[in-house]
């Protein structure tokens, strides 16, 4: 019995150590890619500050307009578009690099599976990216309109309706994505019940006085009834 047992133990040890072996080129020809496409982001991202910079790209788009700096208001626009160029090159580098990593392993189906998910992987980036745009115009917009009411819930109302879409865009997002499945429909619909309970709690709760005033005044004020439909006795 102990001698099946060190036989099997062998045998299973020399099929990891043969996996290993297998995989091993190509891991090392990912790595290599890699960090090829990582020095090359990094020279685009240089490159790209050093074009903006020398245009005054930032003095340009805060004179036309602000857009750029109300997406990631603690940014510059320079910055923005230099981290964009640098994740364009490195995305661009690890889908090389898998494509790498399957010719040296040998193993089939990895960059096929990869490259079917990659839409999927853009569509949620475009949905993440309008999400939050709309979020924060959406915030903005009833912050405005609420401190123009003098609502002194302002700015938890407009907290709340930017979260709300935050929270709409993430469940949408990880549908996109096949993640998480029912899971993230359940949680979706407590997180977004939860949030608007709250926000109706809170507009409720700081509306209180003001509604009683209202309804005390409307009670309080004198009904006038017009002469000529004044009810008289015989």
């Amino acid at each position: 019995m102990w001698q099946q047992i060190e036989e099997s133990l062998r045998d299973s040890m020399g099929r990891v150590f043969t996996k290993i072996a297998t995989l091993l080129p190509g891991i090392l020809a990912f790595v290599l890619v890699l960090l090829i496409f990582l020095v090359i982001a990094w020279l685009a991202a240089m490159l790209a500050r050093m074009v903006l910079n020398a245009v005054k790209f930032d003095e340009r788009t805060n004179a036309g307009s602000n857009t750029l700096t109300e997406w990631a208001p603690r940014q510059t626009p320079t910055i923005l578009v230099t981290r964009i160029v640098f994740w364009s090159f490195v995305v661009i580098g690890v889908l090389v690099g898998v494509s790498t990593f399957e010719a040296a392993s040998a193993e089939s189906g990895i960059s096929a599976y990869v490259f079917s998910y990659l839409p999927r992987v853009i569509g949620a980036v475009v949905l993440l990216f309008l999400g939050t745009v709309i979020g924060r115009f959406l915030s903005r917009s009833v912050l405005i309109s609420a401190v123009n009411l003098n609502l002194q819930y302002a700015r938890l109302l407009a907290t709340g309706v930017r979260w709300l879409v935050f929270v709409l865009t993430a469940a949408m997002v990880l549908d996109h994505l096949a993640i998480g499945g029912e899971i993230v429909d359940l949680a979706f619909g407590i997180l977004f019940g939860g949030i608007v309970l709250a926000l109706a709690l809170a507009v409720g709760l700081g509306s209180r006085d003001l509604v009683s005033r209202s309804l005390e005044k409307e009670a309080n004020r004198p009904i006038e009834i017009p002469v000529e439909e004044k009810l008289h006795h015989f």
